[in-house]
């Protein structure tokens, strides 16, 4: 019996210990001081300040957009009838690249271009309705030709117009437009 006794007293912990646990445990749960007062100043009292006189302002109406008159322009009210100004254009800019004449009865290509038109004279677009694709040389030529014969005249009655003509090319790198073409042999 005394065994059993002295053992269960080794495991009972001291009176000591318990009081030094309960401190921890209090001096733990315990609030900091609160932080030294700071001295807070007021914000200054607003100064009324003179009125400043603010100049009025002024917004001046925009500008108008400018106007670009075309320098050529086609009175033409259908493409039909535009077509003959285009060609007509193009013969007095490419005099040195009309073939003068009939045409031979074997020609290089020819070709069916539809040409876009807006309303200033340039160039919007060029399609091939009929292209002479066994010479792509000669397409990339008119094409470019087309284009740099821009501005064409302003077709100002339609405001945009698209017409097609047909190009008849001579071996010779000469051409003309089945429009104003002196036929052929």
């Amino acid at each position: 019996m005394t065994d059993t006794f002295m053992s269960a007293r080794r495991r009972t912990p001291s009176k000591a210990l318990y009081t030094l646990a309960v401190a921890i445990i209090i001096a733990g749960c315990a609030t900091p001081p609160p932080p030294a007062p700071v001295a807070v100043k007021p914000p200054p009292a607003p100064v009324a300040a003179a009125p400043v006189p603010i100049a009025p302002v002024v917004i001046a109406p925009p500008a108008a957009p400018a106007v670009v008159v075309p320098t050529y322009v086609s009175q033409a009210g259908t493409p039909r009838d535009y077509r003959r100004d285009a060609a007509t254009h193009l013969y007095e800019r490419l005099r040195e690249r009309i073939f003068k004449g009939k045409m031979p009865p074997l020609l290089q290509a020819v070709g069916v271009l539809q040409v876009d038109i807006d309303q200033q004279g340039a160039v919007t677009d060029v399609r091939w309705m009929r292209a002479p694709q066994h010479v792509p040389a000669v397409m990339a030529e008119i094409e470019r030709t087309v284009r740099a014969a821009a501005p064409y005249p302003a077709p100002v009655r339609m405001g945009k117009v698209t017409y097609t003509d047909t190009w008849l090319w001579h071996k010779t790198g000469r051409f003309q437009l089945d429009t104003l073409s002196e036929g052929q042999h």
